[in-house]
């Protein structure tokens, strides 16, 4: 008796398995839908990884992520962990996480829910939650030794962040960054973000959502005009009735991305031929000629450079950079500072760079 309860629910079980895939295969049937899951199959299959990490939430966008990150598991044969976090933010964000998680389990798709530890945020909330967030799941790559994470960011994203940055000053790195695919947001981190949708639109992937899951849950967050995406958000809104164009604005964005990715080429030509690591006593020794290349080609090298001997977990900002190589120049004799957990000493010609413990 035992044995044949045991065939029973392992046929109930590949029967349930097949009616899944056929949900999901016969969505794939959708023109609109299939056009959107080819474009984003090719992103995804370029990076040639066997396993992947989804961050998800319970908006339109990500679970179309979702969506499209479970078909392509099921054609491509790929392990993929879907995971949403518990911010904690509003009252209502544990019942949200429960019920995406619950509803996308009638799916097949099994989410984990990660939770944020609230703390006593009282500026930058959105800012510093994304970071709470971001450490969370990086955690669990790490685990589960994952090193892509999928996340949902869109068109309209790339705009948005385009005039954020804009708005505080960024220069050319920090304009065009967010249009790169694939992006290491974490230092001394194998884990990589990976945004396959950047060329989907908002609205496209709320067609996926509404013709597939039938579900999502809207976040109050998005109207709150006290956060600066959102005041953004209704000015690009207002600036396209006034003309604004997308095409054209993508435009501009891919050439700043196409000349960040040459001045990126002369930070590596720079960091090759002027300076020399030695990674026994993790010391790089900076030759005269280094300092001698166009300001932003120095920037971003000596940049490279302290992120390679720093220990410290964020990048180092742009305005402290600046004012230490201020210092490097104006000082011809024997002179040390410090940044990023790395002691910069000049001594004559050269430049030394080793940590601060």
């Amino acid at each position: 008796n035992l044995f044949f309860k045991k065939q029973n629910m392992k046929r109930k079980s590949l029967s349930a398995k097949k009616i899944i895939h056929n949900f999901y295969l016969d969505k794939l049937k959708n023109p609109k839908i299939r056009k959107i899951y080819f474009k984003f199959k090719e992103k995804i299959k370029k990076y040639k990884s066997d396993k992947f990490c989804v961050a998800i939430s319970g908006g339109s966008d990500s679970l179309a992520l979702a969506f499209l990150s479970k078909c392509f598991s099921i054609k491509e044969n790929t392990k993929i962990y879907f995971c949403t976090v518990d911010h904690k933010l509003r009252p209502e964000s544990s019942l949200e996480a429960k019920k995406t998680r619950k509803t996308l389990k009638k799916f097949g798709i099994d989410c984990e829910i990660l939770d944020l530890i609230k703390n006593d945020i009282n500026s930058n909330v959105q800012s510093k939650a994304r970071e709470g967030r971001y450490d969370l799941i990086f955690n669990k790559c790490n685990k589960k030794k994952i090193n892509i994470i999928l996340t949902a960011h869109h068109e309209n994203d790339l705009y948005e962040n385009f005039f954020i940055r804009l708005f505080r000053g960024s220069g050319l790195k920090g304009l065009s960054s967010f249009s790169k695919i694939k992006n290491n947001i974490k230092k001394n981190s194998n884990v990589n973000i990976l945004r396959p949708l950047l060329n989907v639109t908002k609205n496209d992937l709320f067609y996926i959502t509404n013709n597939t899951f039938k579900f999502h849950i809207n976040d109050p967050s998005n109207e709150n005009e006290t956060f600066l995406r959102v005041r953004l958000r209704n000015l690009i809104d207002q600036s396209v009735k006034e003309g604004l164009s997308f095409k054209k604005l993508k435009r501009t964005i891919d050439n700043l991305h196409s000349t960040n990715e040459t001045v990126e080429f002369y930070v590596s030509q720079n960091i090759i031929q002027n300076s020399k690591y030695f990674p026994k006593k993790k010391t790089i020794i900076i030759k005269e000629d280094f300092f001698k290349q166009p300001n932003e080609i120095v920037l971003r090298s000596l940049n490279e450079l302290i992120i390679t001997i720093g220990n410290k977990p964020n990048f180092t900002r742009g305005s402290k950079l600046t004012a230490l190589l201020t210092r490097l120049k104006s000082n011809t004799n024997k002179s040390k500072f410090t940044l990023s957990g790395c002691i910069i000493e000049k001594f004559n010609k050269s430049t030394i760079i080793y940590p601060e413990n």
